[in-house]
């Protein structure tokens, strides 16, 4: 293995969001100069401040810009980089790149084209990992991918199985199925995300270990051979097979395995003649077992709960190992202090299905630094956040003596995060953190699916505290800071959230306001409460309201058509006018609409089609995942404005069913 020495000065960081911007980090405290790169969607985002210089590489789609190779090679040539940094996601993983970076007389930060390619198809990395004796899940990871292939090879793995996208990760091109009648449907789905994601429809299949932990080994190695892991980190709490909350060390590993699992990791990591950071992931079982999943050949999105256990920066490990340098500890050096927890804030819509959402970002108030909790993002407050990439927005990691401790800290942290404009999963993760079965450590893979189903449903109507906080931070926006303005200039308001409506009843009195609140639809008493303003800036969006004498403090916005509130770590929406309809008013009529901005990948009928309910429709792509839209009931194809190819803006009519005339006298 080579161990030649190669210095640079200047390093591009080929990503966008918080992950170029905790590169660049690093790299000014290692006195390196930055180059930052953007899409056209990106032209004002917070990571091209961090950098010395920046070059525009195209439009917003990723085709044209992050996944645009030679675009990034040549602003590294324009800007006067020698090194070339991929972060995660995009090019991270594409053999391609790196051998375009190093034929370009660049370094790059990352393992060699190789590696990329030996473990960036899982067919053919579980080929090799077998061959090196790594235990792996039974399953088929063949050449042949023809449905009537793959329909035999499942009925030998039996069911239940998974099929995986052989080229990609983060849970796309994934699908769980019980049974063979769904098989042939989860192939042609599956097939289609992977090749929109990846490049590549080429399939897996895998008998599905029921419940297990999701725990990857975090690998190191540089070109003198030395190759050390770090321990492990578990992120079993998922949702659509994608990870929500990581944390180090497992609470499921023991010291015995602990060792176990990083000599099967550090061993595999010889077999490909690996080098820089990389992480083998393990499927963990209640009787201990662990089988090979995949190896992600790139810096990892919650490698900052192993930074926190080790005192280690990965990110500077990587740089100095691309320059040439050996590792700076041998395995028995290495320490875990503590434990430490990671969520993952994303910009998205929780009971629609974590639908990802894109608009203006209102307010952005992270955790107050005494809550001693890191942050990695590059969000700005006046900013927005585009639909054309992935969902998340941001991590916090807390990082505690124990367990419970930086469940603890992260819980406070995550309660006190506010971000409005969009919808977040911000509520989510506080009560995945503060359910019992997390607290207890009762975690698996189905952790989402078996506790969190509550959380997963329309979000319960706003409490009279928030309705009353609402009436006050509405006030405070549409006068002259005080809530008497709104109460000179009407008796009554009605507010809607969470598809309630309360009525609130007005009275100015000597001190603050006399709220009457009642929910329209309820026989219930009104509930009377007190309310003043102790504080207020409206420009700032923050106030300190006292309701029946306790005070609570409030973040707040307004746009157009709705006021935007954050108050006991919570996040709510009130539109400002009456809704004319229900928010599933469209099915009623069949007009179907874009959930959110999104590219046409595929329109499957046409007018004058007859459709069953159910059936799909159009296919959306947004944030690298796929939305289907279905048949709300049966009927024709009345209209259809949906192009493949096309571009939908959120709101758009994308097809309308007309109810077939039998379901019609039936209502």
């Amino acid at each position: 293995m080579s161990a030649t020495r190669r210095s640079f000065h200047t390093l591009l960081v080929a990503n966008r969001g918080e992950i170029a911007v905790r590169i660049m980090r690093t790299a000014r405290r290692l006195g390196l100069a930055t180059v930052a790169v953007y899409s056209e969607a990106d032209r004002h985002s917070p990571h091209i401040a961090c950098a010395d210089r920046a070059v525009c590489i195209g439009a917003a789609a990723p085709r044209e810009s992050y996944l645009n190779i030679a675009a990034i090679v040549e602003a590294a040539r324009a800007s006067g980089a020698d090194a070339v940094h991929p972060g995660y996601g995009f090019l991270a993983e594409n053999a391609a790149f790196a051998e375009a970076v190093t034929a370009a007389g660049l370094v790059f930060v990352g393992p060699p084209a190789a590696a990329i390619r030996a473990m960036g198809n899982k067919a053919e990395a579980k080929r090799l990992m077998l061959a090196a004796d790594m235990p792996c899940v039974p399953g088929y990871q063949g050449a042949a991918q023809d449905d009537a292939t793959l329909l035999a090879e499942a009925g030998s793995i039996g069911f239940p199985l998974m099929v995986k996208a052989a080229a990609g990760g983060g849970g796309r091109g994934m699908r769980l199925v019980r049974d063979a009648a769904a098989l042939p449907a989860a192939l042609s789905s599956a097939r289609s995300e992977a090749a929109s994601a990846f490049g590549s429809d080429e399939l897996i299949l895998e008998r599905a270990v029921i419940a297990p932990r999701h725990v990857e080994i975090q690998v190191f190695a540089d070109t003198h051979g030395n190759v050390i892991h770090l321990g492990e980190r578990d992120c079993s709490v998922q949702r659509r097979h994608q990870k929500v909350i990581e944390e180090a060390p497992s609470p499921a590993v023991g010291p015995v395995l602990r060792s176990r699992m990083g000599e099967a990791a550090v061993r595999a990591a010889k077999a490909i003649s690996y080098v820089g950071a990389g992480t083998m992931e393990f499927l963990l079982d209640a009787e201990g077992s662990f089988y090979f999943m995949e190896m992600n050949t790139r810096l990892q999105v919650e490698h900052a709960v192993t930074e926190a256990i080790t005192g280690f920066d990965l990110v500077e490990w990587q740089l100095r190992v691309a320059a040439g340098e050996p590792l700076p500890v041998t395995q028995d050096q290495v320490r875990l202090n503590g434990h430490a927890i990671e969520v993952r804030l994303t910009a998205e819509d929780v009971p629609a299905g974590f639908l990802p959402q894109g608009g203006p970002l209102l307010r952005w108030r992270p955790p107050a630094a005494g809550r001693d909790v890191r942050v990695d993002h590059a969000l700005e407050e006046g900013g927005a956040i585009p639909t054309h990439y992935d969902s998340m927005v941001a991590k916090l990691v807390a990082h505690g003596a124990d367990r419970e401790e930086a469940r603890r800290k992260l819980l406070r942290a995550v309660q006190d995060c506010a971000l409005l404009g969009v919808p977040t999963n911000q509520g989510f993760l506080a009560a995945c953190l503060a359910h019992p079965a997390f607290a207890g450590n009762d975690v698996h893979t189905g952790f989402v699916d078996t506790h969190m189903q509550a959380a997963l449903q329309a979000p319960v109507p706003p409490v009279h505290v928030t309705a009353s906080a609402a009436l006050a931070a509405w006030g405070l926006l549409g006068g002259n800071g005080k809530p008497a303005t709104l109460a000179r200039a009407a008796s009554s308001v009605v507010l809607n959230a969470a598809g309630k409506a309360w009525e609130a009843f007005l009275r100015v009195s000597a001190d603050g306001w006399r709220v009457s609140l009642r929910q329209r639809g309820e026989d219930h008493p009104p509930v009377e409460c007190r309310l003043r303003v102790l504080r207020a800036d409206a420009v700032d969006g923050t106030a300190l309201v006292e309701c029946d004498g306790v005070a609570y403090p409030l973040v707040f916005a307004a746009e157009k058509h709705a006021l935007h509130l954050f108050q006991s770590g919570l996040a709510w929406q009130f539109p400002l006018h009456d809704p004319r309809r229900r928010r599933d008013a469209g099915d009623a009529d069949g007009a179907l609409q874009a959930p959110l901005t999104a590219r046409i990948v595929a329109v499957n009928v046409a007018e004058g089609d007859h459709v069953e309910a159910g059936q799909a429709l159009v296919v959306l792509e947004a944030m690298k995942m796929e939305h289907t839209i279905v048949a709300p009931f049966a009927g024709v194809v009345a209209e259809l404005p949906a192009r493949t190819g096309g571009q939908a803006s959120a709101g758009s009519l994308l097809a309308r069913v007309e109810a077939d005339v039998a379901e019609k006298e039936e209502a």
